[in-house]
């Protein structure tokens, strides 16, 4: 398996490579896709996981979605509207909704911007040591969550399932998704999930929690010539947020996650 154990002993902790490394980020792209404008979940469960919908898409997109009224945010997928209902043009999953704080059928101001990878050049940083045999995710994770962008384009085919006439219960606080970009007075703003041998488990790892609504960070090394990578989350902009990124990321089943400098 390929997961790092948190509880190794840091005294054999090696020095990482000087050498520069490209690592992946997410970053938003506004020319791809930028809208604010009112947004309306109508009530009803929907199929999908977390969505937004909109009739100027051309091509499904992974977004962020923000609610300007009380700065909540959460990422997940867009896909194009192609029913005409009368209301406003942005149309929400059930899940956006309650991610977002939104009540059915009322409006709310949303901002939808596009993301997309971007590739920078860091000296690589380790806080933890590399065992030499390398665990995969944790045991207790029996499904790796669709990505948003597939279980959204899903919902488009399903039928729309029938009002149930019960009200929506009141949406519950949503966990910060996304790293912030302002700076931050903690000493261990990040968040790491793992350290992987092999690319495709990390970026598995980085899927999943995509779709958990946390936008991760590859970040790759070598060691003996060897290349690992290292997948985070962050930078926290306050002890709170961090604690509540890392319930989170422990939720998912990654429970040796736990805060690094970089």
């Amino acid at each position: 398996m390929d997961a790092f154990k948190s509880n190794t002993s840091t005294s054999d902790q090696p020095e990482p490579g000087s050498a520069i490394k490209t690592v992946e980020r997410d970053v938003e792209a506004p020319d791809v896709f930028s809208a604010t404008e009112d947004g309306l979940w109508d009530g009803r469960p929907s199929l999908g996981g977390v969505w937004v919908a909109h009739p100027d898409v051309t091509e499904p997109e992974r977004v962020i979605i923000r609610n300007t009224t009380n700065d909540k945010f959460v990422v997940g997928a867009l896909f194009r509207r192609e029913r005409d209902i009368p209301g406003p043009r942005l149309q929400i999953s059930s899940d956006a909704a309650e991610a977002l704080g939104m009540l059915a059928g009322a409006p709310a101001q949303l901002n939808v911007t596009a993301l997309r990878k971007e590739e920078v050049s860091v000296a690589p940083e380790l806080d933890a040591p590399v065992e030499a045999d390398l665990v995969a995710a944790p045991a207790d994770v029996v499904a790796t969550p669709l990505d948003p962008i597939q279980s959204a384009a899903a919902a488009i085919d399903a039928p729309a399932p029938a009002a149930t006439g019960i009200a929506p219960k009141p949406a519950p606080e949503a966990t910060p998704a996304a790293a912030r970009a302002p700076a931050t007075g903690l000493s261990k703003p990040f968040i790491q999930i793992g350290i992987f041998s092999v690319e495709a488990n990390a970026e598995r790892t980085a899927k999943q929690m995509r779709g958990a609504g946390i936008i991760p960070t590859v970040k790759t090394f070598e060691r003996s010539g060897k290349p690992f990578w290292r997948v985070v989350v962050g930078p926290a902009g306050t002890a709170a947020e961090r604690k509540q990124l890392l319930s989170k990321i422990k939720s998912e089943g990654f429970t040796d996650a736990y805060a690094v400098s970089n």
